[in-house]
């Protein structure tokens, strides 16, 4: 059992990591920001030097399992971790999120049980894909758009829209249509982009279409 200043010290290291952490996520505007992961992993900290506490006031006397209490936090988690996650139409956001919070969950409870390396070397490498890999990410996606269509609901129209974007290149990969009042439509589509075609070409030709009332792309 660590003695009281090593245990205040672990704590306040669990609070500079979580906070490094957190502070990539705020800095970006994502839901769980600096002061979730501060929590998240003082918490963790908190409960591995009580598991620790518990096993030595019992030790000799029973055949209790100090990482028992610990192991909570690993399932426990995931509760946290999955209010994090919002379906947005049809995008899925906020899972990196969610993984950034079981990571810390998981430094915390490695300072908490005095594993001071591995705790640094998660804390760094999390934060180096955090902001490193986000890049990478933006130029995979970077000729992927969201095509918001209003248009008239005839017989067919849907099929003409879907022909102008396969002529296009255009591969769909996701389709939200809502009805609208006096007989309109409105298609939103998450598309990938022929490298061919630009989104202000492929605005102009969906604009072209009989009965389209309107077209954003984002």
């Amino acid at each position: 059992m660590p003695t009281e200043w090593e245990a205040c010290m672990r704590l306040v290291l669990s609070a500079v990591l979580g906070g490094i952490i957190g502070y990539e996520r705020q800095y970006k505007h994502k839901s769980a920001g600096l002061r979730t992961n501060i929590l998240v992993c003082v918490g963790s900290c908190l409960i591995m030097l009580l598991s620790q506490m518990i096993y030595t006031n019992v030790e000799g006397k029973t055949n209790a399992d100090p990482a028992r209490l610990a192991a909570q936090v690993v399932s426990g988690i995931g509760f946290l971790g999955a209010g994090a996650i919002i379906k947005e139409g049809v995008n899925i956001i906020g899972l990196t999120t969610a993984a950034c919070i079981w990571v810390v969950s998981g430094v915390g409870l490695a300072i908490g049980a005095g594993y001071y390396t591995g705790a640094f070397i998660t804390a760094a490498i999390v934060f180096t894909v955090l902001t490193t890999l986000s890049h990478m990410d933006s130029w995979i996606k970077h000729d992927s758009y969201t095509v918001v269509i209003i248009t008239e609901d005839v017989a067919g129209q849907v099929f003409r829209i879907y022909k102008c974007l396969q002529v296009s290149g255009i591969t769909i990969r996701g389709v939200q249509l809502v009805e609208l009042p006096n007989h309109m439509l409105r298609l939103e589509l998450i598309v990938h982009g022929a490298r061919s075609i630009t989104s202000k070409e492929l605005n102009i030709s969906l604009s072209a279409l009989d009965k389209v009332i309107s077209v954003d792309i984002f």
